[in-house]
């Protein structure tokens, strides 16, 4: 039954408990793949807030924080379906390594630029846009890849499994960013993530040969994304996630870029302050990737999704409230909960739905939905903050994104 379903994880055992969320780990190489991108991640998580303090340090403006982000998660939006693409006609492994060489030159370019002094911000939107191209081929192809990892009925683990990896460095970046832009600045928190992808290179050429047939190569690029658009658009169910996915991103995502904002102006706190933050929502978004990693398959995952959703939203009309440091800090942990149940349970939904050779153009429009339209979120934050302020825009968003929620109940909790 449906609630049997849900409640299954919560009546393990301890052992239990632990078999059932670690079960991806008896695949070498996916243990290979989660220790790599686990480092990888940290290093990029530190980058982000060291881009978000040094944008902020340097020009004190919302503004240019909601620009900077429009223009570093713009190309995900535009590309990611070639990425796609990519992913279903090209080895996986492969254009892996390629794109995080690619990763590592432009973190090690930034850095350089940082430290000797010669940064501006032109700089890093520039370095932002080449690493947003890259990521517009990295992130369609990564989320595909695991099935070449992991047998298909294990599948949905090692998706909560790479949400909990995600958000476990979610965590420890920004903690360890916060520290160091206190004490030596942005350019080591660049330089560091740029030796963080050496890990992942290293982890991704000592796997064995993907489980996965070889691709086929017949037909053009474009007939390619053609069949990737209207199967999505044929199949009412990934419609329907799809649709709610850019909603949310667009409308609930405003808060990321708007923190040093919070941090700086309205709580007073400075770079350990961001730090703690964006760290309190990656406690929160841990908690519920292993919640979900632990979940057993069957009905009632649109549950997810549709809480999620409405809780995200809710708590976030709550943090725009609070002024007080530490309410603040501990009203990111339900955020980051809320949030990543709801993403991460669309992210499972869509790939069991999917055919494996439409997965790679999927996960493309997943990443479009999600990430891709953040920019445009990010955007509209910067200058609903400039004009109105960054709490009244959180609060406001927080607002739409609970009625949205609300609308949207009925065809998510039927997923």
């Amino acid at each position: 039954m449906p609630g049997q379903s849900l409640r299954r994880p919560l009546g393990q055992t301890p052992q239990a408990a632990w078999q059932a969320l670690s079960r991806s780990f008896q695949y070498r190489d996916y243990r290979l793949f989660f220790t790599g991108q686990f480092i990888s991640l940290v290093g990029t998580w530190m980058q982000q807030v060291a881009q978000s303090w040094l944008v902020y340090r340097l020009t004190g403006s919302s503004l240019s924080l909601g620009l900077v982000g429009f223009a570093g998660q713009f190309p995900l939006f535009a590309l990611s379906i070639f990425g796609g693409v990519m992913a279903d006609r090209l080895n996986r492994r492969s254009v892996l390594v390629a794109t995080q060489t690619c990763a590592l030159i432009q973190a090690v370019v930034l850095a350089w630029l940082t430290l000797a002094g010669l940064i501006e911000v032109w700089h890093v939107m520039v370095l932002a846009v080449l690493l947003g191209i890259v990521n517009a081929v990295d992130i369609p192809t990564r989320q595909s890849f695991v099935i070449d990892l992991v047998d298909k009925k294990d599948l949905h683990n090692a998706i909560a499994l790479n949400s909990s990896m995600f958000n476990a460095a979610r965590i420890l970046g920004p903690s360890v960013a916060g520290v160091l832009l206190a004490a030596v600045g942005e350019g080591w928190c660049f330089a560091l993530n740029g030796l963080s992808f050496l890990a992942v290179i290293v982890c991704l050429l000592n796997m064995g040969m993907p489980k996965r047939p070889a691709p086929e190569k017949t037909g053009s690029i474009v007939e390619h994304l053609r069949e990737g658009f209207g199967y999505a658009w044929r199949t009412r169910e990934v419609r329907t996630i799809l649709l709610l996915l850019a909603i949310a991103s667009v409308i609930g995502m405003a808060y990321v870029v708007l923190m040093p904002v919070f941090a700086e102006e309205i709580l007073h706190s400075g770079p350990r302050g961001l730090g703690l933050l964006m760290a309190a929502t990656g406690c929160g978004s841990l908690a519920g990737a292993l919640l979900l990693a632990m979940r057993s398959e069957g009905p009632g995952i649109g549950r997810f999704a549709y809480f999620g959703m409405l809780g995200m939203g809710a708590g976030l009309v709550l943090f725009a409230l609070s002024r007080h440091f530490w309410l603040s800090a501990l009203l990111m942990v339900p955020v980051g909960f809320c949030m990543i149940t709801a993403m991460a349970s669309a992210n499972t939904l869509l790939q069991m739905l999917c055919p494996d050779s439409l997965r790679g153009r999927v996960m493309a429009l997943f990443s479009m939905m999600f990430m891709g339209m953040a920019p445009f979120g990010a955007l509209l934050a910067g200058v609903l903050a400039h004009a109105i302020g960054a709490g009244t825009t959180v609060a406001l968003s927080g607002a739409a994104l609970v009625v949205v929620a609300g609308l949207a109940g009925r065809r998510l909790l039927g997923l």
